[in-house]
This record gives structure tokens, sequence and C-alpha cells, in this order.
């Protein structure tokens, strides 16, 4: 499913069609011929957007994920290897952060910032911070009494070279984990902040936009609404399975 995502995602640019250009004598017309997924409410082609809508939560998901992986590995890595005031700071900061939900957050950092594609990528990946640094934070607790850390230290390695060298790699498997599941949740806010007006703006195609667009046709067509909400669907399962399977894969006592 992830593989279909992607494939969506990619297969924007090999299909010839405007996303943004209607047909009103099709409007909510069902799959034919000129349009293989049908219509939305203004006759633009559903497949079109879906293609482009696919590619934008795309690059909003890989954005928001790699905000959120950036700072919350370094400062959870920071936090759990020098401990301290540095530990006491830096976790009271992100329990706060953490007790409010990942969504009402991305909400909150998206009306400070304005609705636009940046936005939802800082809103999102900084929404996700505490949940890296979590994972990164009580790795690096776990590792720094290590025999091979000790060693390091012992011949004389700063904390940053510990850091990067030894606690870092050690940790890639969890994290990589944590990446894929923070994907599925970035689909996720991304389309909710589309469908409230401060994600994706008009006319670049989003899947929480073509959702609200088409709440108030379902009772004339179920397409508009079907094939955005099946996409995202299948996309957020997707991800979800495959941090399961790297979970299994990379779990050494397995």
């Amino acid at each position: 499913m992830v593989g279909l995502f992607l494939l969506l995602a990619l297969a924007s640019f090999l299909y010839p069609v405007d996303p943004n250009a209607p047909d009103f004598l099709r409007r909510l017309a069902p799959p034919s011929p000129a349009h293989p997924l049908g219509t939305d409410p203004l006759g633009r082609d559903l497949l079109a957007r879906l293609l482009h809508g696919a590619r934008n939560a795309l690059l909003v998901g890989s954005i928001a994920v790699g905000v959120g992986f950036s700072l919350g590995v370094t400062l959870g890595l920071v936090a759990g290897y020098l401990g301290r005031y540095w530990d006491g700071a830096l976790s009271l900061l992100m329990e706060a952060l953490y007790a409010l939900p990942g969504l009402l957050l991305a909400l909150l950092f998206a009306a400070l910032m304005g609705p636009g594609v940046l936005s939802s990528m800082l809103a999102v990946g900084l929404s996700m911070v505490p949940a890296f640094f979590r994972v990164a934070r009580a790795g690096a607790m776990a590792l720094k009494a290590t025999p091979f850390v000790e060693a390091a230290l012992a011949l004389g390695a700063t904390p940053g070279w510990v850091i990067r060298r030894h606690l870092f790699p050690n940790l890639l498997g969890p994290l990589l984990v944590q990446a894929s599941l923070a994907f599925a949740a970035a689909l996720l806010a991304e389309a909710a902040l589309s469908y409230l007006g401060l994600g994706v703006q008009p006319p670049a195609p989003s899947l929480g936009r073509m959702l609200r667009e088409a709440q108030s046709f379902l009772p004339l067509s179920p397409y508009p609404a079907l094939v955005p909400g099946a996409a995202l669907s299948l996309a957020v399962l997707g991800f979800n399975l495959l941090g399961d399977g790297l979970r299994d894969r990379l779990d050494p006592r397995r």
C-alpha cells in the first residue's frame, strides 16, 4: 500500500490532465473513459486531483517528518546523554507539549503561522518533536552506560562524538520505526489542516480539501469523497503496517 501511494504521487507527472480544469457539462460524473475516476462538483478530473493531492501530501509529510526527526532526535540525544539540568529542562518542555494532542498542536502552529504549504510542514513537524524526543532520550539513557561508550570516553572522545558515532547509529532502528508511524500521522494531520482551510491552499489539490468539497454533494455522487478518502485510508494503513514490520524486523530479540 505504501508503494501504491508512492506510485500515485509519482504518476502525477505521467497523467497529462490539468487537475484544476473544470468541465461544467460533466459535473459529478461517474467513472468513464474520459474521466477514469469521475469528476468533482466543478467537473474537475478526480484522478488528476488524486495524483496531485497525493504528491502534495507526500511532500508535506516528508518535510514534516524530517523536521520532527531532526529536532526531536537531536534534543532527545542531548537530554538523555548529558542528563542533569539539560534533561530536566528539555523533558519538562516536551512533556508540556506531549500533554496536548498532536493534531491540536498542529492546528495551533498553523493558526499562528498562517495557512499554506510551508506552515503545514512546520506545524505538523513541530507537533511530532515530542514523540521523537522520547524515543531518542530513552535510548540514549540506556546506551550511555554501555562498555563501548565508556571505552570511547576513556580514549578521549567528546560528548558530541559519542552522540554522533555511537548513540545515534545504535538507535537508528527504533527511530526508523517511529518515523514510519509518524508519516501516517503526518498524512492525517495534513488532511485535517487542509480540510479546515489551514493547509494546502487552492487551487493546489489536497486530499483533505477534496473531502471537504465533496461533503455537501454526497447524496448526488459518492465518488468525489470516496476517491480521496480511500486513498488516504489505505496510505495511513500502509505506513502503520510498514512501521510494525520494521519493528519486528529490526528487533534484535527476534
